[in-house]
């Protein structure tokens, strides 16, 4: 029980780390971007009256770290330290509170804009993963069982294909066939079931082929076995050898795979958002944020994106150990 508790804090602790890592990673970057917000938003009509009155609005006008630069009367420039006083150290004591700070541009609260487009993009990246895991799974095992024969063949070409091209590629082509060729689905947005095809097989397309070529390595290993000798010496059928005791065992390492490409998803979704104009948290990131220098709606969006990939592959260590009992008993 002892034991189980300190893993389980020494996971909670990591997962606090990497989360402040990389928001950190990101609110240095934004620093570093030249520019001035206020007059990003405002426009170059704006006073300096009305300049001033942002910056202070939004704390534009402290100290971003602990150090900063100043100039002395000479124009010397100096490091000075600035203590907790400066807008870093403000930002995650709102984050404890629940807080992520109002847009520079709409007023709105960040936490609001974020969740309002969250819902559409882990739509997408799961039905982007059931997309994937669909296609891999079956053509995986045919091409397992079929180990070097022209099927195999053929399908390990298809994936290495679908793994080479990108999803400003696929996009436009499964648009022109699927919606203005043929005229089944919707192009864009988003408004029902049929509207989410087209971005689910774009954003899943690399995915799957992926995938696909681990459950072929995965099936490979595990027919030379001991126990699948011992099961077809039994006469079980070769469909039930290959599904339910193969196919499990194969699929450990691809269960892990799945975790770690959820990042890859939501990364990949910023793309697939923008060729679909689909309403998620990339076109909001990308639209909202970084073109309209909203960098506290970035640090939401990169927040929440951090917490999601991360509570992910935490879920995905937990199937892996229920899927291998070795892990457990470790």
């Amino acid at each position: 029980m002892r034991h189980k508790l300190l893993d389980i804090a020494r996971r909670v602790l990591i997962l606090l780390v990497v989360v402040w890592t990389v928001v950190s990673l990101v609110t240095i970057l934004i620093e570093l971007v030249p520019g001035d917000p206020a007059t990003a938003i405002l426009g170059d009509q704006a006073t300096p009256e009305q300049l001033a009155q942002f910056r202070q609005k939004h704390g534009l006008d402290r100290p971003a770290f602990f150090f900063s630069y100043s100039e002395d009367e000479s124009g010397q420039r100096a490091l000075r330290w600035n203590g907790a006083d400066n807008r870093y150290v403000d930002y995650w004591r709102a984050i404890l509170r629940g807080d992520m700070g109002r847009s520079f541009r709409t007023d709105r609260p960040v936490l609001e804009l974020v969740l309002s487009r969250y819902g559409a993009t882990i739509e997408l990246a799961i039905a982007a993963l059931l997309v994937a895991v669909a296609i891999a799974v079956p053509l995986g095992v045919m091409a397992g069982t079929n180990h070097g024969k022209w099927l195999d063949n053929v399908l390990s070409v298809v994936a290495l294909v679908g793994i080479s091209l990108p999803s400003f590629v696929v996009g436009p082509l499964l648009i022109y066939i699927f919606a203005v060729w043929l005229g089944w689905l919707d192009p864009s947005g988003r408004f029902g079931w049929s509207s989410i095809i087209l971005p689910a097989l774009t954003l899943g397309s690399a995915l799957s082929a992926l995938l696909t070529r681990m459950v072929r390595s995965s099936v490979i290993e595990e027919l030379g076995e001991d126990y699948v000798r011992t099961a077809r010496a039994k006469g079980l059928s070769e469909r039930t050898v290959v599904y339910k005791h193969v196919l499990k065992n194969g699929l450990i390492p691809v269960v892990t795979i799945l975790g770690l490409q959820l990042g890859v998803l939501l990364a990949g979704a910023i793309i697939t958002e923008k060729i679909f104009n689909w309403p998620g948290l990339g076109l909001l990131l990308v639209d909202d944020g970084i073109n309209k220098r909203d960098y506290r709606l970035v640090q939401g969006c990169v927040l929440v994106i951090s917490v999601t990939y991360i509570f992910a592959n935490t879920l995905t260590d937990m199937v892996y150990r229920w899927l291998d009992p070795r892990i457990r008993v470790s």
